[in-house]
């Protein structure tokens, strides 16, 4: 298997940004889209309160910024969060790495769909603790049946319950992202080791990428998240887990700010029964190319064509 390639089909990648402002993109999108369009688009972000300063907005495109840049910027944001939430924190810029491309499955055969990979993405995340969010979702699922429509997100009953099975679903990390596509400011890219990644200092509030994703992944911030400081997780990373402004769309990252450094995703270890696998997929010998290899794995909407790099499968 060639690096970062996908089992199921090619790996495509998105160009790189050109050089604009965000308000140059703001008014081509505008432009492009039509106003109505584009006014009934950013209709949430009219009460908005700046929850971003001034050097946050005015700030480049991610992937036009040197280290040095991005070093300043990491402790104007951990000042920031000082002083919004007081907190003390440390926000990294994890890179990917050279022949990386990470990859997630899951065995439905034994998720026992009590929720423990949501709750604990909500506190690894730093979430909004009065909405309870969380970027991944349990669905309670009919045996036999794989229609998400009619599948029950919101049972409150023991589990697991006899006739059914569970089935979490986040973000899928496709390689033909449609979110990717559909941002008119490039907001939104896959990286090298196969993780689509959001910048949020140049995120528009658009949800154009929310709209498009068939998976139901992204989240928008209503409002300023309310986390108290002794529930903050301090440990950080631009791209990842670092608390959200308001007014911007969010996403599973597949926990990079510690999957970069060698540590397995949250959700991952929050699971009891071991129905989680994640690795490497250019590693022949890892454990999630083994199951890719030798499991009957499949991907949700595979007739979509969006090459996900999340995988299920059943032990029988």
């Amino acid at each position: 298997m060639s690096e970062i390639e996908h089992p199921l089909g090619e790996n495509r990648q998105p160009e790189a940004p050109e050089n604009a402002t965000r308000r140059k993109l703001m008014l081509g999108a505008a432009a492009t889209l039509g106003t109505a369009a584009t006014a009934r688009a950013i209709a949430p972000l009219m009460d908005w309160k700046p929850t971003t300063s001034l050097a946050g907005f005015l700030q480049r495109h991610y992937k036009e910024l040197t280290t040095l840049e991005k070093k300043d910027i990491c402790a104007r944001l951990e000042a920031e969060t000082k002083a919004q939430y007081g907190a003390d924190v440390h926000i990294a810029d994890p890179q990917a790495e050279p022949g990386v491309g990470f990859a997630y499955a899951l065995n439905l055969s034994i998720c026992i769909g009590c929720r423990k990979c949501s709750e604990a993405c909500h506190q690894e995340n730093n979430h909004d603790r009065p909405s309870g969010n969380s970027y991944i979702r349990v669905i309670e699922m009919e045996q036999g049946s794989l229609d998400l429509e009619r599948g029950n997100t919101t049972y409150d009953h023991p589990v697991p319950r006899k006739g059914n099975y569970y089935l979490p679903v986040q973000c899928q990390q496709c390689d033909n992202a449609p979110c990717v596509k559909v941002c008119p400011v490039e907001a939104t890219w896959k990286e090298q080791d196969g993780i689509v990644v959001v910048d949020y200092n140049w995120c528009i509030g658009c949800r154009y990428c929310e709209a498009a994703c068939p998976y139901h992944a992204r989240r928008f911030n209503w409002k300023k998240p309310e986390i108290p400081a002794a529930e903050i997780n301090p440990n950080q990373a631009y791209l990842a887990n670092r608390i959200r402004p308001q007014g911007v769309v969010e996403k599973c990252h597949f926990c990079l700010h510690r999957t970069r450094e060698g540590r397995l995703p949250a959700c991952l270890e929050a699971c009891p029964t071991g129905a989680r696998v994640f690795g490497n997929l250019n590693d022949k010998e890892s454990e999630i190319r083994w199951v890719i290899e030798n499991k009957r794995v499949f991907v949700l909407k595979e007739e979509l064509g969006t090459l996900p790099r999340f995988f299920y499968f059943f032990d029988k």
